[in-house]
Order: structure tokens, then sequence, then C-alpha cells
């Protein structure tokens, strides 16, 4: 099946661009939980705030949305068992389910089904659906995480949102744009091969 053919499928996300197997499958939701563990590597303080700013929510929302919801979530449950029982990919080579930024890596599994299935309806193909796309998984995100950071932290909710979304909300603008030319224009070439 040739990359015109599967782009112009209803529902098809990029990962549908290879050829189909169980072993594609396999090796995009191990490489989508790798990728993410690494884009937790660049993770910088944030003062005052137990919540450090990292690759790896951009690099949740780019896997589902390139995988799709179903090998999207896949991944980022991968990512969050190996995490959770001693792989040191969480951010800053941490590992555990007992950081209280842990409930932003549950937020992450639910957002990246999210974002595949919008995806997987088109949201990938244009800057401003794509922008979209990103925003509606970043809130996602802040959904699960906040609350679980105020439970975990022992916070108010005032607390929990100045310490775990206000300092992030720009650089999230900032991947919001970075995904509207990134994904868009991935469609763009496939559809020119």
């Amino acid at each position: 099946m040739s990359t015109a053919t599967v782009a112009a499928r209803p529902g098809a996300v990029l990962a549908d661009l290879l050829p189909a197997s169980r072993v594609r499958d396999a090796a995009l939701v191990l490489g989508g939980a790798v990728l993410t563990g690494l884009a937790a590597q660049l993770s910088v303080p944030v003062p005052g705030s137990p919540v450090p700013v990292t690759g790896q929510t951009f690099a949740a929302l780019l896997v589902g949305t390139a995988l799709g919801a179903r090998r999207g979530f896949l991944s980022l449950a991968l990512y969050a068992v190996a995490g959770a029982v001693g792989v040191p990919w969480f951010a800053g080579g941490a590992s555990g389910s007992g950081a209280v930024s842990f409930g932003y890596i549950l937020g992450m599994l639910l957002a990246s089904a999210l974002v595949g299935a919008l995806a997987a309806r088109g949201a990938d193909r244009s800057p401003l659906r794509m922008a979209g796309a990103m925003i509606l998984g970043e809130a996602v995100i802040y959904a699960v995480g906040v609350p679980y950071l105020a439970v975990a932290a022992g916070l108010s909710a005032s607390q929990a949102i100045s310490l775990g979304l206000t300092p992030f909300l720009i650089g999230d603008a900032l991947k919001a744009a970075l995904a509207m030319g990134l994904l868009p224009t991935a469609w763009k070439f496939a559809g020119k091969r």
C-alpha cells in the first residue's frame, strides 16, 4: 500500500505509514516509551516547585499523536510501569511511584490516548488543529497531575496550581507551537513520497 493511500485512509496516524505487523507495533510501543524516558532526562528544576520542566510531556503527546490512541497509551503505560518498578527514566533519572509528580505521568497515559484519537480524526494534519490537540492533551495531564500533587505533597488547591501548573504554561505554549509545525509538516512530506 502506498504512502498516499495510507495517508488518505480514515483513522490513519503517522505510524500507519510503516508496513503493518505485530513486530512494528511492538517496536513502536517500546520506542515511544524509550523516547519519553530520554526526553524526561531533559529536566530543569523550577525554583520552589517539586515538579521540574522536562521534555517528557512533549514526548508523551508526540508519541500519542504519532502512534495513535492504542499504541500511544500502551507506550506510556510501559513507560509508567517500567519506571514505577525501577527503570531510572523518570525526570532526572528517578524511578518509583512515590514521587509527588507521578500524577503527571498518569495524566500522560490518558493524554496520549486522547491526542492519538484526535490524530486519527485528522488533528495532526493542520497547524491549528494540532495546537488544539496539544492544548487538550496538556489539560488532561494537569487535570490528573495537579490534584495528585496537592494530595501527595499536602498542598492546598491554590498552592498546587501555583507550583504545578502556572510555571509551566509558557513552556507548554512553546511545545504546542513546535508540534503545530512538526506534525503537519511530517504529513506533507509523507504525502509527497
